[in-house]
C-alpha cells in the first residue's frame, strides 16, 4: 500500500508538525491495521495506519482513553485524523511477551499480567467510559462458525451432513450458555503473549484493544493461559488459574467459592475461544494471504481435544477433531 505510506508521511509532515523522521515498520495484525515506527530528535512514536473502509478508530480512541484511566499501560493518543484513518501513539516498546516467556520468566510475566487483568476487571466504569458492547449470545455464535465456515468447509473441505451440522450447532449453543451464565466483566478479547509487552514500568503495556466488549470473566483468562502461540503444562495452567480465581473471590468479582464449576467455565470458554482462533487463523491463509498463522492451529485445536474429553456434552466435538479434522490437518502438512 505505497499510496497509504506516502498519505501517512505527509500527515506527519504537514499536520503533526514533524518535519524530518525516520519510519520502519513496526508490526501488523490479523486485521487491516499496519503500525509504523516514527523516529526523530531522539523520540519514538508508534504511527497506526486503519483504513476507514475497513477499521473505525473511534473505539479505539475511546477504549484507550478509558483503560489508561483505569491505570492500565496502554498506548496513549497523541494525535488523531479519523478521515484518513491515522493515529500516532506512544510507544510501549518491540518486545512482546512471547518473546521472553519461558520457565524462568513466566512467573513473572504472568504474575504481572493476571494483576493488570484483575485491574480491568474490577474497574466497571471503563465498560461506560468506553461504551463496551456486549458479547451476546449473537457474537459468541458467529465466532464459532468461524470455525465451520473457514477450517472445515474452505480449509479442510470437510462436509458435514444435516445430522452432524445440528450436532455442531448443538455444540454452539451449550458452549454460548455457558459464556452468558458466567459473571460479567471488561472483556479485551485477545488478552494473549502477542498483545502484552514487556515494559520497564507497569508491565505489561497492553496493545490491540479495540474489539473489547462486556462479557464472561473466564474469557482473557483462558486467552493469556491457554495462549493459541504458546503452551505450558496443564498442572501450571491450573495453578495459575486457581491464583487468580482466589484473587477474584477476595475482590468480590466472584460471588460463590465453586472451583469445580470454575473450571468447567475457563475449559468451556477456552472451547469457544479456540474454535474461533482456528477458523480465523484458516481466514487469515484464505482471504488475506497470510499463512503463518496456520501452523498454530494445531496447537490450537489440541486445546479443544484436551478439554472436550473432559465433559460428556463436548464429547461430539472432541470426535470430529481426533478423527476428522486433526487426522485431515496431518495430511495436509504432511
Amino acid at each position: 500500500m505505497p499510496g497509504r505510506l506516502e498519505q501517512l508521511q505527509r500527515w506527519l509532515t504537514r499536520d503533526v508538525g514533524i518535519p524530518r523522521f525516520d519510519i520502519t515498520p513496526a508490526s501488523s495484525d490479523a486485521s487491516f491495521r499496519r503500525y509504523f515506527r516514527v523516529r526523530w530528535d531522539g523520540q519514538t512514536r508508534i504511527v497506526m495506519d486503519a483504513p476507514p473502509a475497513h477499521e473505525d478508530c473511534r473505539s479505539y480512541i475511546a477504549i484507550a482513553r478509558a483503560l489508561h484511566g483505569a491505570g492500565l499501560n496502554v498506548p496513549q493518543v497523541l494525535e488523531a485524523d479519523l478521515e484518513q484513518g491515522f493515529l500516532l501513539l506512544t510507544d510501549l516498546g518491540s518486545v512482546q511477551y512471547l518473546d521472553v516467556l519461558n520457565d524462568a520468566s513466566v512467573e513473572r510475566l504472568y504474575g504481572d499480567a493476571l494483576d493488570a487483568l484483575l485491574a480491568l476487571q474490577t474497574r466497571p466504569d471503563v465498560a461506560r467510559q468506553a461504551h463496551l458492547p456486549p458479547y451476546d449470545e449473537a457474537l459468541l455464535m458467529r465466532e464459532m462458525h468461524l470455525f465451520r465456515d473457514w477450517l472445515l468447509t474452505r480449509h479442510l473441505h470437510i462436509t458435514l451432513d444435516d445430522a452432524q451440522l445440528q450436532s455442531l450447532e448443538h455444540t454452539f449453543a451449550h458452549l454460548a450458555q455457558s459464556a452468558l451464565e458466567q459473571p460479567r466483566v471488561p472483556v479485551h478479547r485477545d488478552y494473549h503473549s502477542r498483545n502484552l509487552m514487556l515494559t520497564q514500568h507497569n508491565n505489561p503495556g497492553i496493545l490491540d484493544f479495540q474489539d473489547a466488549v462486556v462479557g464472561p470473566i473466564t474469557y482473557d483468562l483462558v486467552s493469556l493461559l491457554r495462549d493459541c502461540y504458546i503452551a505450558w503444562p496443564e498442572p501450571r495452567v491450573h495453578g495459575w488459574m486457581e491464583q487468580y480465581r482466589q484473587c477474584a473471590l477476595a475482590s468480590g468479582l466472584l460471588a460463590q467459592d465453586d472451583a469445580a464449576q470454575f473450571t468447567r467455565w475457563f475449559d468451556w470458554m477456552g472451547v469457544q475461544r479456540h474454535l474461533k482462533a482456528a477458523g480465523i487463523f484458516a481466514r487469515l491463509n484464505i482471504r488475506d494471504g497470510k499463512p503463518d498463522y496456520l501452523k498454530d492451529i494445531p496447537r490450537t485445536l489440541n486445546y479443544i481435544v484436551a478439554a472436550s474429553a473432559r465433559y460428556e456434552e463436548l464429547q461430539w466435538l472432541h470426535d470430529l477433531l481426533r478423527h476428522r479434522v486433526l487426522p485431515k490437518l496431518q495430511g495436509m502438512a504432511a
